[in-house]
């Protein structure tokens, strides 16, 4: 569904409709309100408000990608208005003050009272608000840790002090004993459950098969989805779903390090099924063509989207492979491929479980980093004692922080926040279907971070 084109402002471009066209939609829109009929009539002149606001909120994310090229991180709304952003090309100033625009606009559009339409509302507010906030940055003001990631991504990490990793460290130290500090220990083992890169296609094929098998038996998804997978080097990222529109992608897999069996199902299950290739896919399918809702023909990265996206595609793992059942898909299938001990099955999960207990350790490691009280190489020796990671994934980590800033939160924070908001709506003891259920739920829904409190 295609919105109708924005009247053309002289001094803006297509970008900013004129005052004199703006003013009829709200006078219209509230006086819509103030006579209508019915509850339902109202929520009817709500949604027509937003779809106007939602539209110039795509031209905005748009033209904010023409000054980064990480902002925009899938879309597949009209063409001709992402080609209007390139031609056109406003400065930072203009479209940090456009930002602000639409804000009070969007404040004016009455919500109504159904829960996807407020939704939808709250939604539109936070999204333009980090657009903003991404642009103050790109213009040169740096926040805080905490306040940027609470301006990106609508949460902040929790703080936890060296004591509170302890007994993940006691537990990993008992789970490999021997010489050497425990990070080199733990790589050693690692290097026991590397994949041979002669078998990797297959093995990595093997578990996008099954957790393909896995999501389609749970959810319906849009006909002809699929995706092509790459194998790349030189990415500060060690995977990455490329969301194409029409329910395809391209994921890319980064091979600059061998890989171990541990990131096999990871990988397959959050860049493909049940996440971000399912997410997008949904998104596109229930909200911009069932809906006509374009706001989600475009991903921008910097964006509490991204916090859902990567906390649904992190927790996904969970939903697909419940119990022991991942553990008992690796013995009996990706360990025999990929040539390894299956013995080690038991060992390997163990190790990754105490391992997983130290995930938060690095949002603060980063926000140390980003926030000017500890330097490079001291963000590398932190990351080496709490998160385990070898010199070179720490200095490469390290990099990630210098591009990608407080992104690093989504990720835990993400599947904390997304495992605590589906036990909450599943109950305490949860069927697969009922889980699976609210799962699908979320991914095709307008839900913020802060709504799943």
């Amino acid at each position: 569904m295609k919105e109708a084109p924005l009247a053309r402002n002289a001094a803006h471009g297509p970008l900013v409709p004129s005052v004199t066209v703006w003013s009829i939609v709200v006078v219209w829109a509230l006086y819509g309100v103030g006579c209508a009929s019915s509850p339902e009539k109202a929520d009817d002149v709500a949604l027509e408000a937003m779809n106007g606001v939602a539209g110039q909120y795509v031209r905005l994310a748009l033209q904010a990608g023409t000054h980064d090229e990480d902002f925009v991180d899938a879309y597949y709304g009209p063409p001709e208005w992402k080609a209007q952003a390139a031609a056109t090309k406003l400065s930072l100033k203009d479209l940090e003050r456009e930002a602000a625009r639409l804000l009070v606009r969007l404040a004016a559009v009455p919500l109504g009272r159904r829960e996807m339409t407020l939704l939808r509302g709250e939604y539109l507010r936070k999204q333009i608000g980090a657009v903003r906030a991404r642009l103050s940055l790109l213009l040169g003001k740096k926040l805080p840790f905490d306040e940027e990631s609470r301006a990106f991504y609508d949460a902040v990490a929790p703080r936890f002090d060296g004591a509170h990793f302890d007994a993940a460290l006691a537990r990993l130290e008992e789970l490999l004993p021997g010489n050497g500090d425990l990070s080199s220990r733990y790589e050693e083992f690692r290097n026991r459950l590397v994949v041979p890169p002669e078998r990797l296609d297959t093995v990595f094929r093997a578990a996008i098969a099954e957790c393909r098998r896995r999501t389609l038996a749970r959810l319906s998804l849009p006909g002809g989805e699929s995706f092509v997978v790459e194998y790349v080097t030189g990415k500060p990222w060690s995977a990455y779903n490329w969301y194409q529109g029409g329910a395809r992608s391209l994921i890319q897999v980064n091979v600059d390090r061998p890989l171990s069996i541990d990131r096999i199902i990871d990988l397959a299950c959050h860049e493909g099924y049940p996440g971000h290739h399912v997410y997008n896919a949904l998104l596109e399918q229930r909200l911009v063509r069932d809906r006509g809702w374009m706001e989600f023909s475009i991903y921008p990265l910097f964006s509490p989207q991204s916090l859902i996206a990567e906390g649904t595609a992190n927790l996904g793992i969970e939903v697909a492979f419940p119990g022991s059942e991942r553990k008992d898909f690796e013995r009996r299938v990706l360990f025999p491929l990929a040539g390894l001990d299956p013995s080690l099955v038991d060992l390997h999960h163990e190790v990754e479980s105490a391992r997983r207990e130290l995930a938060h350790a690095e949002n603060g490691i980063a926000r140390q980093y980003l926030d000017g009280e500890i330097d490079s190489g001291e963000a590398v020796a932190l990351l080496r004692k709490w998160s385990l990671l070898t010199q070179d994934l720490a200095e490469r980590r390290v990099r990630f922080f210098d591009r990608y800033r407080s992104y690093v939160i989504n990720y835990t924070v993400g599947q904390d926040l997304v495992r605590a908001f589906l036990q909450k709506r599943s109950g305490a003891t949860p069927t697969d279907e009922k889980r699976w259920q609210e799962f699908e739920s979320l991914l095709a829904s307008p839900r913020l971070p802060s709504g799943l409190r």
